[in-house]
């Protein structure tokens, strides 16, 4: 999965989404404008590929790509958390509604998919995480996660948890460092991995972090068999999506070239990797990289497709249950 160079194609953008390696698209703020061109450039990416996965990161808060031109904007996840501990129905309800706004809003526009749920854990103390995490406490992450996710597939939409096992104990950004995690296997199962494995079946794709849990294995999550095969497969009997973190962040390097480090992911266990504001050195990988993926992964990634048909934007304003959820939205985070 890699990125567009702008708000419109160019002949090496078509190249590179027509290259049989190309899994998927990710769509960031620098390729809006408005509605209208967002439309344009999604139709334009079916154009050349009509099997391809057109993704986004849109939490809500410090993470949303597009917020004008109607665009809601959504409170951080964490706010969720809060309001759970005032009032525990009315917090699954927001959740739900949450869920629903972000994806029919997403899928109006002709995006499959958005790495949302952060079921990563607020210890209060990681400087990429803080506010995108739902809650501290591993069962209340678990209860806000499924009620936003009910939301996502209210509108056709899949979900996908993030970070693998949990970023929220690690204070260091992977964006710009490599950190790492120092606890134990059996305290982070106790609690980190938790929301993942109360999810199960509802929880349709995983990324990993790029954290080195240092009495686990040497290798950053997402590049580890012990964490991807091992725990995530085998003892949590995970069997969606599992989607690498973006491959140009600083805590990718141990993985080395980035040609290398896409390799050394998928063979961990990855299903897709994500090379993120670097098209041209993601069209090397494509050139370079030797992966062949197994039926079995084709199909997990086949099911990350959004599902059924999404009405346009004008149509999807005037439906009841997006007006009430937005209006739930409202009252209850303001």
């Amino acid at each position: 999965m890699l990125d567009v160079v702008g708000t419109t194609l160019t002949e090496a953008d078509i190249r590179r989404i027509a290259h049989p390696m190309t899994g998927g698209i990710i769509l960031f703020a620098r390729h809006f404008t408005d509605r209208a061109q967002l439309v344009a450039l999604t139709d334009a990416i079916r154009d050349v590929r009509d099997d391809i996965l057109i993704a986004v990161d849109h939490e809500g808060g410090r993470v949303q790509r597009f917020r004008t031109d109607g665009f809601t904007v959504l409170p951080a996840p964490g706010k969720l958390g809060e309001l759970w501990d005032r009032d525990v129905l009315l917090a699954t309800k927001a959740a739900t509604a949450f869920g629903y706004v972000l994806a029919s809003e997403l899928r109006a526009c002709g995006i499959d998919m958005s790495f949302t749920p952060v079921l990563d854990l607020n210890y209060g103390q990681s400087k990429v995480i803080g506010d995108r995490a739902l809650h501290g406490d591993p069962r209340v992450v678990a209860m806000l996660a499924k009620s936003l996710n009910h939301g996502l597939a209210l509108a056709g939409m899949a979900n996908c948890g993030k970070h693998f096992p949990g970023h929220g104990f690690a204070s260091a950004d992977s964006h710009v460092a490599l950190p790492t995690d120092d606890r134990p296997l059996d305290e982070i199962l106790a609690a980190d991995v938790k929301p993942y494995d109360w999810l199960g079946m509802a929880l349709a794709s995983v990324i990993p972090a790029h954290v080195i849990y240092t009495q686990v294995d040497e290798k950053p999550a997402g590049f580890s068999r012990v964490w991807l095969q091992e725990i995530l497969r085998g003892r949590l009997g995970f069997n969606g999506a599992i989607f690498s973190d973006d491959l140009s962040m600083e805590a990718a390097r141990a993985g080395g070239t980035l040609t290398e480090a896409a390799s050394a992911a998928l063979t961990a266990g990855c299903d897709m990797v994500l090379i993120c504001n670097q098209p041209e050195e993601a069209e090397k990988v494509l050139e370079r990289l030797r992966f062949t993926p197994s039926k079995a992964s084709q199909q997990r990634l086949k099911k990350m497709r959004a599902r059924g048909k999404a009405p346009h934007w004008d149509k999807l304003q005037k439906q009841v249950v997006y007006q009430q959820a937005k209006a739930l939205l409202q009252s209850a985070l303001g």
